[in-house]
């Protein structure tokens, strides 16, 4: 049994954010880091510098630079998908790898736009698709980690001034029901094991509010939950807000997990 380190982190443009990701990889030595926002096509992705200091990266992104996921680990995966099994694929969301002591899931949720726009739709029948692979493709009995930025707050605790975001896509109540639609398949939320009501904790800081960071005005809508018996193995999890402090940061910043395996 050794320590397994997982982390994600949406980087808001990979390329964009080296500078931050590489030196931040090498310092924390994750096992694994779960990437969203790439913003980049296949051809383009930045792999040397991750081979460079020894982590394999899987990546599917779109020819019009957006959306996008990665995955960079220090093991390479027995195998590995792209996309979802229904249509439209979606290959610029979600990349499953199968490893021999777990199955791992990065998902890039659509944010939705507003609620009265067809994208809110899409994202509500997005979750419920994404229930569906769970449902269809996995056992809660397995090793099982899904994670990435969900673009949803789960609760009040999660935000800044919940009472103003009440009609926000990553607020509504119709996208906090499909994202527990989701979770009653058996997931646990692996920060909120070891932070139960722990308030003020947040992995996303809106580039369009003034002094975000040190004002400590955010949102957590990045996750890691697990199925049950993996959620037992799980040692710590947290926040690192340094990323966000650095220059030209990403508007998010790393929530990572730590488990026995």
């Amino acid at each position: 049994m050794s320590i397994v380190k997982i982390a994600t982190f949406n980087v808001n443009s990979i390329r964009s954010r080296l500078h931050i990701v590489i030196p931040w990889l090498q310092q924390e030595q994750p096992d694994m880091l779960c990437m969203q926002e790439t913003k980049v096509d296949n051809d383009q992705f930045p792999k040397d510098p991750f081979h460079k200091i020894g982590y394999t990266v899987l990546f599917s992104g779109s020819p019009k630079g957006r959306n996008g996921v990665a995955l960079a680990c220090r093991e390479a995966p027995l195998d590995y998908t792209v996309g979802l099994p229904s249509e439209p694929h979606d290959e610029d969301r979600i990349i499953t790898a199968h490893f021999p002591k777990l199955h791992l899931v990065n998902t890039y949720v659509p944010q939705g736009f507003s609620i009265d726009h067809p994208r809110y739709l899409y994202k509500l029948e997005w979750f419920q698709r994404l229930h569906d692979y769970f449902r269809e493709s996995f056992s809660m009995d397995d090793n099982l980690l899904w994670c990435g930025d969900l673009n949803i707050a789960p609760e009040d605790i999660d935000v800044s001034n919940p009472k103003t975001k009440k009609n926000h896509v990553c607020f509504h109540e119709a996208a906090q029901e499909a994202f527990r639609n989701v979770t009653s398949l058996g997931f646990v939320d692996i920060f909120r094991k070891h932070h139960p009501r722990e308030e003020n904790q947040y992995s996303f800081f809106d580039y369009r509010v003034a002094d975000a960071l040190s004002r400590n005005i955010g949102w957590r809508v990045d996750h890691i939950l697990t199925s049950p018996h993996l959620a037992e193995q799980s040692r710590a999890a947290y926040i690192d807000r340094h990323p966000r402090s650095q220059q030209k940061p990403s508007d998010h910043t790393p929530l990572l997990a730590e488990f026995n395996l």
